[in-house]
C-alpha cells in the first residue's frame, strides 16, 4: 500500500508540475501577444470592421496654346454592393437591372457574390447614379468617378490620345505625359460591426485625392483645325487613302498642329470608323491601326523634299555653289543604272539654283557625287537623320537607310534626290526647320508646362537643341534658295500673296513601283526670310494628278491665307522680295 501511494503522489507531482508549465507557457505566450504584438493584432481587429473605398482622383486637363480646355473630365459613378449589407436581394437584383440595363445573370451573379465589396458598374451616368442613389437600397453603393471628355471629339485624336476603363492613358499625350495628369487616389474609411454592416453615425475617415496637373501644350486649336478642314477637303477631293499635315514653329520645334485625316472619336476609341471596319479581321488589330499616327509611326520615301537636305549638305561642304553649272539631258547615267529625271526631255543648261527650282533629279544626282559617300553620310548624321527627333508622343519610328558600308554610288545618287530609303514626316519637318532656321536642331514637341490645380507647383518642360548643324550662311542661302522654289520654280502654286513664302515639291513613287501609286507632299515656311512657321503636308494614294507642285502646295498656300494672319505675321513690304528672274 504505502508502495501505491508513493507513486500515486508522484505521479500527481508530475502532472500538477506539466499543468504548471503549460500555464506558464499560456501565460507568456498571452504576455507576448498582448504586449509585445499588440499594436499588429489592433491593426488586424480595425481591419477586420473597416470598410475601405476609393475616391478618384480628377484628371489633369489638357490646355492648348490658346487657354482651350481640349481633355477634361465628366462625374460618372460607379454603383457597387457589399453582401452583408443588402436585405432584399431581389428588389437590388430587379431595380438594379432597369436601371443600368444590364442582364439580370450577370447582375444576380454579382449581387450574390460573398465579398466585401462588389463592383456592379462603372462608368454610369451621373444622372443614373443619382436615380440609383434616391432608390436607398440597403448595400447598395454609388461613389462618384470621372471619365475622360474630349470636347471637340475627333480633333487631334492621335496627338491627344485617350484613356481606358481605369482612366490611365493608353496612346498620345495622355500615356506620355501620365505621371503628370493622373493625381493621387484618396479613400473613405469606416466601420463596419462582426457581420460586416456598416455602423450608422460612426467615425469616417476621409483622405482627400490630389488632383493631376493640368498640361499646358503648344497644339493651337484653330490652327488644328484650319489644317484639318484642309486635310479632310482634299482627301475627299483626290480620293486619298489618308493625308497628314504638321505645322511647326522652326525656331523652337513647338508643334502648333498635327493632323491625320481620317482622325477618329475621342469620346468613343473603341468603335471602329471607316475606313478600318474591315470584316474579318481581328477588331484589335483594325483599332491598332486606327491610332496609330502616320505623322510619327510610319516611313516612306520623301522624294523631292529631301533634295532640301541634299542642297544643304553640299553648300555646307562647299561642293557646290548656287551659280555652278548643271547639264540635265534627261537622265544620268551611274555605274550601270540610268537615272531619270522628272522631265523626260531634260531641263538643259542650269545653274544649281535653277535645278533646285525645277527640282531636277540629275542636278542633286551630281551634288551627292561630289559630296561622296563618306561626306554625304557624315552629314546625314550630322543633321540628326541617324536618330529619332525625340518629339512627346510614342512609338517614333527611326529612319531606314543604307549602311554606310553597303552604300555604292547607285545609292548615293538615289538618296541624294529622296528615293532608296524611308524617313518619318516629322523627321523630315524637323530636319528642314534645322537648316532653316539658322542651323539649331530643335526638338519637336507639344508639352509647355504642367500646372497643379492649387497653382502652387507649375513645372516648364525643355527641349534639346543641338546648335551648328548648318553655318548661318547655308542656312540664309537655303532658305533664298527656296523662296525662289516657289516664287518662280516647281513650287509656284504654294505662293501667298504679300507673303515671302519657301518650300519644296515632292511626288514619291511607292514600294512596289510596279503598283504605280504614288505620295505628293509640300513642305513650305513663311516668312521666307524670318521663318515663323513652316507646314508639311502628304497626301498618300491621290487619284488622277498626283504631283505634289500641283495638288499638294495649293493645300500649304490656303492653310498660309488662314494662320499667318491669326498669328499675327505681317505681309512684306513690296519692295524687299527677291525676284531673280530666272525661268524654271
Amino acid at each position: 500500500m504505502s508502495s501505491n501511494h508513493t507513486q500515486h503522489r508522484k505521479r500527481t507531482a508530475v502532472l500538477f508540475f506539466l499543468l504548471c508549465l503549460c500555464m506558464a507557457g499560456l501565460a507568456g505566450r498571452l504576455v507576448y501577444l498582448m504586449v509585445y504584438r499588440s499594436d499588429y493584432y489592433s491593426r488586424m481587429a480595425e481591419e477586420l470592421h473597416q470598410r475601405e473605398r476609393s475616391i478618384k482622383a480628377a484628371r489633369g486637363r489638357i490646355i492648348d496654346a490658346t487657354g482651350n480646355v481640349i481633355a477634361t473630365n465628366r462625374t460618372v459613378c460607379t454603383i457597387s454592393v457589399i453582401y452583408n449589407q443588402v436585405e432584399d436581394r431581389e428588389q437590388v437584383i430587379r431595380m438594379l437591372c432597369e436601371e443600368l440595363g444590364m442582364d439580370e445573370g450577370k447582375v444576380r451573379k454579382r449581387v450574390e457574390k460573398r465579398s466585401s465589396r462588389e463592383i456592379i458598374s462603372t462608368n454610369v451616368d451621373k444622372e443614373i447614379g443619382d436615380r440609383i442613389r434616391n432608390l436607398h437600397l440597403a448595400g447598395v453603393k454609388v461613389d462618384e468617378d470621372y471619365r475622360r471628355y474630349y470636347p471637340y471629339d475627333s480633333l487631334a485624336s492621335r496627338v491627344l490620345g485617350f484613356t481606358g476603363g481605369d482612366n490611365q492613358g493608353i496612346i498620345g499625350l495622355e500615356v506620355v505625359y501620365e505621371e503628370w495628369l493622373k493625381g493621387m487616389n484618396g479613400m473613405i474609411l469606416t466601420q463596419a460591426d462582426a457581420a460586416g454592416v456598416e455602423i450608422e453615425n460612426a467615425f469616417e475617415d476621409r483622405i482627400e485625392p490630389v488632383p493631376g496637373h493640368d498640361l499646358y501644350i503648344s497644339l493651337d486649336m484653330n490652327i488644328q483645325q484650319y489644317a484639318q478642314q484642309a486635310a479632310y477637303e482634299t482627301m475627299e477631293r483626290k480620293g486619298a487613302k489618308q493625308v497628314s499635315v504638321i505645322v511647326m514653329n522652326p525656331q523652337n520645334g513647338e508643334l502648333m498642329a498635327m493632323v491625320n485625316a481620317p482622325e477618329f472619336h475621342l469620346n468613343d476609341p473603341f468603335t471602329l470608323t471607316e475606313p478600318y471596319t474591315g470584316e474579318g479581321e481581328n477588331k484589335q488589330e483594325l483599332l491598332n491601326r486606327m491610332w496609330r499616327n502616320p505623322a510619327i509611326n510610319d516611313t516612306y520615301e520623301p522624294g523631292s523634299t529631301f533634295k532640301i537636305i541634299t542642297a544643304a549638305a553640299g553648300l555646307e561642304a562647299g561642293a557646290v555653289r548656287l551659280e555652278d553649272r548643271f547639264s540635265c539631258p534627261g537622265f544620268r547615267i551611274v555605274e550601270d543604272r540610268k537615272i531619270r529625271c522628272h522631265k523626260i526631255g531634260g531641263h538643259g543648261g542650269e545653274t544649281f539654283l535653277q535645278g533646285v527650282m525645277n527640282s531636277c533629279n540629275p542636278v542633286f544626282i551630281d551634288v551627292g557625287q561630289r559630296l561622296g559617300v563618306e561626306k554625304y553620310y557624315y552629314y546625314f548624321e550630322q543633321f540628326g537623320l541617324k536618330a529619332k527627333t525625340g518629339i512627346d508622343l510614342p512609338g517614333e519610328a527611326g529612319t531606314i537607310m543604307h549602311k554606310k558600308e553597303n552604300m555604292g554610288l547607285v545609292e548615293l545618287a538615289t538618296v541624294s534626290f529622296g528615293q532608296s530609303f524611308q524617313i518619318t514626316p516629322i523627321q523630315l519637318i524637323t530636319t528642314a526647320a534645322s537648316i532653316i532656321n539658322g542651323g539649331n536642331r530643335v526638338t519637336p514637341h507639344f508639352a509647355v508646362r504642367a500646372v497643379s490645380k492649387d497653382q502652387t507647383s507649375v513645372h516648364r518642360f525643355s527641349w534639346p537643341v543641338k546648335e551648328h548643324i548648318v553655318s548661318e550662311e547655308t542656312s540664309a542661302s537655303m532658305r533664298y534658295i527656296l523662296e525662289q522654289v516657289v516664287a518662280e520654280g516647281s513650287g509656284k502654286k504654294a505662293a501667298v500673296e504679300g507673303y515671302r513664302i519657301g518650300g519644296k515639291t515632292a511626288t514619291s513613287e511607292k514600294l512596289p513601283r510596279s503598283l504605280k501609286k504614288y505620295i505628293s507632299s509640300f513642305i513650305g515656311f513663311a516668312p521666307a526670310d524670318d521663318p515663323r512657321v513652316i507646314a508639311l503636308i502628304t497626301i498618300d494614294e491621290p487619284q488622277g494628278v498626283y504631283y505634289g507642285g500641283t495638288i499638294a502646295a495649293p493645300v500649304i498656300a490656303d492653310l498660309f491665307k488662314n494662320i499667318l494672319p491669326y498669328l499675327g505675321i505681317p505681309e512684306a513690304v513690296e519692295e524687299t522680295v527677291w525676284s531673280m528672274g530666272i525661268s524654271s
